[in-house]
């Protein structure tokens, strides 16, 4: 991958509205050019490797999970700068995105110029975040909760409250259904609770997770 030319940028959302407004936003930006879109997890992995691009957009609720997809490019494609622009902003879906290896993380209720300015510098390998992201990522890293969830926990939660069995979460996270389960009874000690519809609504009341669309 050269640094020269534009900044070439796949957007990867599962809304074609989003992707469009996305691409429409950013046509008139003479640094950057929008290579192609994806809306899975599994599409953004292989246009990233067809078509190389220098930023990668990630949404995080999308077929496959914008974590997973991170995750995979950080291993296969460390050059490619992912920027996670989404409507989340817990904690935990923090903690797991950076974890992950996103060079930035924004919410989609940010300004225009301040999207921009964070591709460009996601682009050179600055890390980006949120000024409300990076508060709660350094709150949480540095007293972090006593009952708190690993992000890996917190992630197969999210998928256990979508009603995913453990073998399905197991392939969504590339994990063995015995690792799944592994993660569960360690939920439900840190928790206090035995079942999985316990488990979800507790760390739902404590903040721990988010499960809105």
């Amino acid at each position: 991958m050269t640094e020269a030319g534009p900044i070439t940028v796949l957007i990867v959302d599962d809304h074609p509205v989003v992707r469009a407004g996305l691409r429409g936003m950013l046509a008139n930006e003479t640094d950057m050019v929008v290579v192609g879109e994806a809306g899975s997890a599994d599409e953004a992995v292989s246009m990233a490797h067809a078509l190389d691009p220098r930023v990668v957009l990630m949404d995080l609720r999308m077929p496959g999970g914008g974590v997973e997809a991170t995750a995979r490019l950080a291993e296969q494609k460390p050059e490619c700068r992912v920027l996670v622009l989404t409507t989340y902003g817990s904690d935990d879906q923090i903690l797991s995105a950076v974890e992950a290896g996103a060079t930035g993380y924004l919410l989609k209720h940010a300004d225009r110029a301040d999207l921009l300015q964070a591709i460009r510098g996601a682009a050179t390998g600055e890390t980006v975040l949120a000024p409300a992201v990076a508060a709660r990522l350094t709150r949480r890293v540095r007293s972090p909760k006593r009952d708190s969830l690993s992000a890996r926990e917190a992630e197969v939660l999210r998928l256990v409250a979508r009603g995913l069995t453990n073998s399905a979460i197991g392939s969504a996270l590339f994990i063995s259904e015995s690792t799944v389960k592994t993660h569960m009874l360690r939920i439900f000690g840190k928790l206090g609770v035995d079942d999985r519809t316990a488990a979800v609504m507790t760390a739902v009341n404590r903040g721990l997770i988010t499960v809105e669309d």
